[in-house]
């Protein structure tokens, strides 16, 4: 199965990343080691010997990624999932400095198997970190799954050694600065939340943060999923929220348990986080739990104090959060070497009615070859242009056409 089926949809690429282990993921095994119970176990110690550590961070396609070196083997890409109830690493970072979780009556290492809300299941094998450094930040007995990095790092055009989840901060305050490209990491109790700002309870019993949006004098729960790129994953059910444009066929989009096809729209009505507006947004329906993306997420500097169940939202500007048209080429691919393959084409697109159909091969864009292309620069291209050239290869016959770039939500 295929992790990453990319969108080439819009400025932002929809990766769902994992559905990672977030809210609406649960474990559906009996762990006999006692690793993974409903409440994860903190890690053993977290050091900081300054208060207040400044890590500069890369923000692509809406993730927020720290580098970390702490070995001669080292540098290590980490991004930072808040919507993960655990963190992830791969099986090169698991084999140097993990100890794998055994059932004591086999041996044999754990599996950890893995729901989504939709009923979908895939195993990892559970490890314990001896240790992690973040920054002058140590986290040591970090538990963690294994899972293979490789097809998200093709995507971000960055090898990414591992996924850190909500709770492995749970003994330090987080700030993800995405204006100025850094994660702070503090001490409780040192003045590092950036202020002024709209500071606002949240939830942390299922070691996610959860916080209420609002519309008029309704509110409903979201998740803040700096793992998802997306702007709003919305569950409409019961709200009864108006739209602007109506819910129509999007991009196919992968997780670790499957793929499905989007279903997107624009509301009629303004969302508030905190004390700022979102601005009638862009919303991809769901049956799942409501999610803030990194798409919204991005605008802010966000300080998570864990040990006072707060968020803290800041915003130079304060005007309203506003969601530009929806751009979309119109095809949803998974890359594959020097190739993109096709796994699916919007409804009434102009990819649609030319005849493009799954399967296809794209071997260039613009007339350069598709390992040429990243995710922020194909986003860039999508945005700004009118149309693009694609090289497809179907059989042993390649051909150029020029499809338009479509809005996808007005």
């Amino acid at each position: 199965m295929s992790l990453l089926r990319h969108s080439l949809v819009s400025n932002n690429f929809l990766l769902r990343l994992l559905l990672l282990l977030m809210l609406g993921l649960c474990c559906a095994g009996d762990l006999q080691a006692g690793w993974f119970r409903r409440e994860p176990p903190r890690p053993g110690r977290t050091t900081m010997n300054d208060p207040v550590v400044v890590i500069p961070a890369q923000v692509i396609s809406h993730y927020i990624i720290v580098t970390a070196k702490w070995d001669r083997r080292g540098p290590y890409n980490f991004l930072i999932d808040t919507g993960g109830s655990v963190t992830l690493v791969s099986p090169t970072l698991a084999q140097r400095y993990g100890v794998p979780v055994r059932d004591p009556r086999t041996g044999k290492t754990t599996s950890v198997t893995v729901r989504s809300a939709a009923g979908e299941t895939a195993s990892l094998d559970a490890t314990t970190l001896r240790r992690l450094e973040i920054g002058e930040v140590v986290f040591e007995t970090v538990p963690a799954l294994v899972y293979d990095c490789n097809e998200l790092s093709v995507h971000l055009g960055l090898r990414i050694d591992g996924i850190l989840g909500f709770p492995l901060f749970r003994e330090v305050l987080l700030t993800l600065d995405y204006p100025k490209s850094r994660v702070v990491l503090s001490k409780p109790g040192s003045a590092s939340a950036l202020v002024p700002g709209s500071t606002i309870p949240i939830s942390t019993e299922m070691k996610s943060p959860i916080i209420s949006l609002r519309t008029g004098d309704q509110s409903f729960i979201a998740l803040l999923d700096t793992g998802s790129d997306c702007t709003l994953r919305l569950n409409p059910l019961g709200l009864g929220l108006p739209y602007a444009q109506e819910p129509r066929p999007g991009a196919i989009t992968s997780s670790l348990t499957g793929d499905r096809r989007q279903t997107v729209a624009r509301l009629g009505v303004n969302l508030g986080l905190g004390s700022y507006q979102l601005e009638k947004p862009v919303v991809e329906l769901t049956d799942e739990l409501t999610a803030v993306g990194g798409a919204v997420l991005s605008q802010f500097s966000i300080t998570f104090d864990q040990e006072n169940n707060l968020v803290t939202f800041y915003r130079e500007q304060r005007g309203p959060i506003l969601f530009p048209p929806r751009r979309s080429s119109g095809i949803s691919v998974s890359k594959s070497g020097a190739y993109w393959r096709i796994v699916g084409v919007i409804p009434e697109s102009p990819a649609a009615r030319a005849g493009i159909e799954e399967g296809d091969l794209i071997t260039r864009i613009n007339d350069e070859p598709v390992e040429h292309w990243n995710t922020e620069r194909f986003n860039t291209l999508v945005t700004q242009s009118e149309a693009v050239t694609f090289a497809f290869l179907v059989g042993k016959r390649e051909y150029e056409m020029r499809l338009a770039v479509m809005n996808l939500v007005p």
